[in-house]
């Protein structure tokens, strides 16, 4: 029984991936479309500059670390929506810093 829940924790991991050379056109509903045939897409998000609020052409998809995999190899150095696009996992967002007072 403890072996099964060991295998189901590891199953759950949620992968953040890295999604470059985006179309500007892109968003985040295109994004779930893209990953969604490999599996449940968690979250996705397209990086916006702050004071253009345009995009900057990449973005993070979330989704378990399985299916994670499948869409990269999939996925990586195909064509969306005119972009030949880059994926691969992402890195863990460092904490930031508390603001000085």
């Amino acid at each position: 029984m403890h072996r099964q829940y060991e295998l189901t924790s590891i199953s759950a991991q949620i992968m953040n991936i890295f999604v470059s050379s985006l179309s500007f056109r892109a968003r985040k509903e295109d994004l779930m479309d893209l990953f969604a045939p490999y599996g449940e897409v968690t979250s996705a998000r397209i990086i916006v500059n702050k004071e253009t609020r345009r995009s900057r052409g990449y973005g993070f998809v979330e989704m378990s670390e399985e299916d994670g995999l499948k869409a990269i190899e999939a996925l990586n150095g195909t064509e969306h929506m005119g972009r030949t696009i880059n994926v691969a996992v992402g890195n863990e967002r460092p904490p930031r810093p508390e603001p000085a007072e």
